[in-house]
């Protein structure tokens, strides 16, 4: 449990996500993150050399990312400020929060940014020498699609957990079909009066076209309108599944970023000082071999249980749920009403760029107890490995 570990008010954003090959599918992740970074400390007035260490979360290689945080602490104007990277899959960010909790809390430091940022488009082909292969074939893999088709673990495609999950549990395709229905309608009140909500917490990107053009994505990009009826119409991925194309996450490419810091430091820095953001407990946990969705049920009673609470003690919850699954087993497990989780939008929706997935998620929840005037906030999602990480935050 963390007691001086917090978030500025608004000490953090999220870029819109961009379904995979398209605005965003040829841009450096890392170069377009540290541009974003840079423009977003210069309007809130922050210097970058005030950051004491940077944690940069991403899961997918780009050109010369060996040098990762250190190279965007450099971009950003923070030339004196150390990092590392973090890389957990779905839990990526989620982890990088910890991290830097974790440092304010033992006193190493006192303000740590935290970046996370994933291009999941045009991915990269990795080639390794084979001298021993016949005729020294190399060895070669496909960054993404492969490690999305197969654990090298479990031996089964992400899917599959979903499947072995939702087989266990007796859930059908009708089921899923309601819940994401639900999904779509909650991610439609984000886009009300001029997307209000998206924008208390969304940067835009700005993309060179050229040397004299530059375009803007301001919204997120690629997701398709879908109704209760469109979903009934479409066949389960996996024959004798229930899980449809409209019922999963779709690969995406995006950023996000958080300041995490002392109480004093957030309140000079917050955008409203009487708002109070802090970190509060983490979980984790890793479950059995092929079924994923499960672990976030264990890593959400983890880090509930070190915050002191139960979930009926949560004003909000959100959850990375790359599969319906998910939610519907998170529901059963706790007892709670799952149409009510995940308000204003989830990755199921907006899409899943891997390593700022969970930092979105994580932001659009403060926002979200800050609209209800305040109170605790559960984070939980799975990730690669048959993992899941939590975090419970509370907004005062």
């Amino acid at each position: 449990m963390f007691e001086n570990a917090y978030m500025p008010y608004r000490g953090y954003y999220s870029t819109p996500f961009s379904k995979w090959q398209m605005t965003l599918a040829n841009e450096h992740s890392l170069v377009l993150a540290a541009d974003t970074v840079k423009r977003w400390l210069g309007d809130k007035g922050i210097e970058p050399g005030s950051l004491d260490y940077l944690y940069l979360g991403y899961t997918i290689h780009q050109r010369q990312a060996f040098y990762g945080a250190p190279w965007v602490a450099g971009m950003i104007g923070a030339e004196g400020t150390p990092g590392c990277n973090v890389s957990q899959a779905c839990s990526t960010s989620t982890t990088c929060l910890y991290y830097a909790a974790s440092g304010v809390e033992s006193g190493l430091f006192g303000t740590a940014l935290v970046v996370a940022a994933d291009r999941t488009s045009n991915g990269p082909h990795v080639v390794w020498p084979n001298p021993k292969g016949p005729g020294g074939e190399v060895i070669h893999e496909n960054w993404l699609m492969d490690n999305f088709n197969r654990d090298p673990f479990a031996g089964n495609a992400m899917i599959q957990t979903a499947e072995n999950v939702a087989r266990e549990a007796g859930f059908t395709k009708e089921a899923c079909d309601d819940l994401t229905a639900r999904r779509y309608e909650q991610y439609a009140e984000a886009l009300a009066d001029d997307r209000a909500f998206q924008r208390r917490y969304m940067v835009p990107v700005e993309v060179k076209v050229s040397r004299k053009k530059t375009i803007t994505l301001d919204a997120d990009e690629g997701i398709v309108p879908t109704t209760r009826e469109a979903l009934e119409g479409l066949r389960p991925v996996i024959e004798g599944g229930v899980h449809s194309f409209g019922s999963q996450t779709h690969p995406a490419d995006g950023h996000a970023a958080a300041i995490v810091t002392t109480r004093e430091r957030a309140r000079e820095l917050s955008a409203d000082p009487a708002v109070e953001v802090r970190i509060v407990s983490y979980g984790f946990h890793r479950t059995d071999k092929g079924f994923m969705p499960k672990a976030p049920v264990p890593a959400a009673k983890m880090a509930l249980d070190r915050a002191g609470i139960t979930i009926e003690d949560c004003a909000a919850i959100k959850t990375h749920n790359p599969f319906i699954v998910n939610d519907l087993y998170f529901a059963r497990e706790f007892g709670v009403d799952a149409a009510q989780a995940n308000n204003y939008g989830c990755p199921l929706v907006f899409g899943h760029p891997q390593g700022p997935t969970a930092g979105r998620c994580v932001i659009e929840l403060v926002e979200e107890l800050a609209l209800k005037g305040g109170g605790y906030g559960l984070f939980t999602g799975c990730a690669a490995g048959d993992t899941g990480a939590a975090l419970v935050v509370k907004v005062g």
